[in-house]
């Protein structure tokens, strides 16, 4: 089944703005209470989730306590007209203003011809809270057309200047424009409809033409979703307008070979997400053979046994790098750890948030008590296995076990910023990465000496380098998603730019650190075997940005492999070398 997500899906620019506005407000508000004027967007499950961040949408100002001490007024991208803006400052309520820029533009036309005498047409639709703001800004002299019975309806005017609702349909704007063309030869013309509206409706087009079946992504109440869906059905294929994955339970699609995705400017990234991994799961072409092989790998992926997999063979990977005997034991703790702390940690993690949109949340719903237990039989499987290799090992695997159960458990009172280790800011890529390189690259080593060597230096800085990489990337897509929760994650602290150019440098000193080490005998020479790791996050790296290639499930799998061909080099070098 061949699956094409639209480019230009999910938030637009002023939506994403207005969003990122909030919950910078949220992370940072002190005894302070946050509205919005409306719902922020379009999109229920949004507002449920804002709603545990301390924001909550009013219809109307007088819902604010006028005794209220520290209220803050959020105007969301829709915008709001002159009148209402001026209650709200009466009232003395503190205003910060989300209008979309491309709104604010429409508003100042509109607020510039009628202080000329024009009288003001809005092809938009009538009850869109874009459109309502927009006409409080033609006082009293502007009317709202939405179809071509309207126009012909309209009263002998001279002087006329025509705007569009932002997210307006384009064929629906010219037609109409056409038609007041020959009513009013005289009349002004802006065409204020958002350039990513155009590209969305164009897009949309465009995966009607190409795929069997199109899937429209958002919330029923949103306009602009709404033409979306009605754009594809004009084009002749079947279409479907769901809010959630949820509902693609009940639609029958193995008549469908190909599949086109696009979503509305209010639908957040996590929801067009788990739409796509739901669609790549329930695949049914690739018959045989390769379409087993790919549920395989996908399933490998969802229950963290690929990560397992992944960690086993950096820990082969270290003891080469550290010519040290393999020790198949090192490789099987490795791997339990791993697989043990993850599962463990996402269980806690359910508890105290959320893992909203992941692929992995149906399946940790589902199955808690199987993933507990079989969490809890990999830990004692692990240190058993440790204890049997020596004492330093099963020391050190019981305390670093210890410190990884920890992290997401409570210790601090709830009165506190920072109750728990997972709540310090970037923490989470860090102790991965650590947790990781100690259990792969430590481990084997201490087992025959109590010792700081050069090798095991490089082995533990080369996995703590490819583990942070593949976190932070990681991190790096789910941006959206930790933001709306809460989670302090290395992007969200310092941008996702700036990430990326963090991420560039770490890169490149671990390429150095593998040439240096190899170069002056620190380590093996595996180590230049190894830069093909390097290589491969890099070119991941450069394409990553294509969402529309990959579903989530896919992305985080491509970024596991990885550890994966970090195995298999080691494995091609030892028989070679």
């Amino acid at each position: 089944m061949g699956i094409k997500l639209a480019e230009t899906s999910g938030f637009c620019m002023g939506v994403k703005r207005a969003v990122d506005m909030v919950l910078d407000l949220a992370q940072h508000k002190g005894k302070e209470t946050i509205y919005t004027y409306g719902p922020l967007i379009h999109n229920p499950q949004t507002i449920e989730l804002l709603k545990k961040r301390g924001v909550t949408p009013i219809r109307d100002i007088e819902d604010i306590d006028a005794g209220e001490a520290g209220s803050i007024l959020i105007i969301r991208a829709h915008g709001i007209s002159p009148q209402e803006r001026k209650k709200i400052k009466e009232k003395g309520i503190r205003i910060i203003d989300a209008t979309c820029p491309r709104v604010a533009h429409v508003q100042a036309i509109i607020k510039k011809h009628a202080a000329l005498d024009y009288t003001i047409l809005i092809i938009g639709d009538s009850d869109h809270p874009e459109v309502n703001g927009l006409l409080g800004y033609a006082y009293g002299n502007g009317i709202v057309v939405g179809s071509l019975e309207e126009v012909d309806a309209l009263p002998p005017m001279e002087k006329i200047c025509v705007v569009a609702q932002t997210t307006q349909s384009t064929e629906d704007f010219a037609d109409i424009v056409d038609r007041i063309k020959e009513k009013f030869p005289q009349m002004v013309v802006f065409d204020t409809i958002c350039d990513s509206t155009e590209k969305r409706q164009q897009d949309v087009k465009r995966l009607a033409v190409e795929m069997d079946a199109v899937f429209i992504v958002g919330g029923r109440n949103s306009a602009n979703t709404k033409r979306l869906a009605t754009i594809s059905e004009l084009q002749g294929k079947p279409t479907f307008h769901i809010e959630t994955a949820d509902e693609l339970k009940n639609i029958p699609m193995d008549r469908y070979e190909k599949i086109g995705v696009s979503a509305g400017a209010s639908t957040p990234n996590w929801i067009i997400e788990r739409v796509v991994d739901s669609i790549t799961r329930r695949q049914s072409t690739g018959r045989g053979n390769i379409r087993t092989l790919f549920k395989m790998w996908v399933f490998s992926i969802q229950t963290d046994i690929y990560s397992a997999i992944g960690a086993g063979c950096l820990s082969y990977a270290c003891m080469l790098l550290q010519r040290l005997d393999v020790n198949p034991r090192h490789i099987f703790t490795t791997s339990l750890y791993v697989y043990a702390m993850h599962t463990l940690n996402r269980l806690i993690d359910r508890k105290t948030s959320t893992i909203i949109g992941s692929f992995r949340e149906e399946l940790y719903r589902r199955h808690e008590k199987v993933y507990l237990f079989t969490a809890l039989i990999c830990v004692l499987m692990a240190l058993m296995t440790a204890f049997l290799t020596g004492v330093n090992a099963f020391i050190l695997l019981f305390l670093i076990s210890i410190l990884g159960i920890l992290y997401n458990t409570r210790l601090l009172p709830q009165t506190w910023r920072f109750q728990r280790l997972k709540d310090l800011p970037g923490s989470k890529n860090i102790s991965m990465a650590t947790a990781w390189a100690v259990v792969a690259a430590v481990l084997p080593q201490i087992e025959i000496d109590v010792s700081i060597t050069p090798g095991m230096v490089v082995a533990f800085l080369f996995t703590f380098g490819l583990v942070f990489l593949r976190s932070a990337m990681s991190d790096v897509l789910d941006i959206q998603n930790d933001k709306f929760i809460g989670r302090e994650t290395i992007p969200v602290l310092i941008g996702k730019e700036r990430t990326q150019i963090l991420l560039m440098g770490i890169l490149v000193l671990l390429s150095i650190l593998l040439v240096v080490s190899g170069t002056f005998g620190w380590t093996s020479s595996l180590s230049f075997a190894l830069l093909a790791c390097g290589f491969f996050i890099w070119i991941y790296f450069m394409l990553y940005g294509r969402r529309s290639a990959f579903s989530g499930v896919v992305q985080e799998g491509i970024l596991e492999t990885t550890y994966i061909l970090a195995g298999l080099c080691s494995l091609v070098w030892f028989y070679f070398s």
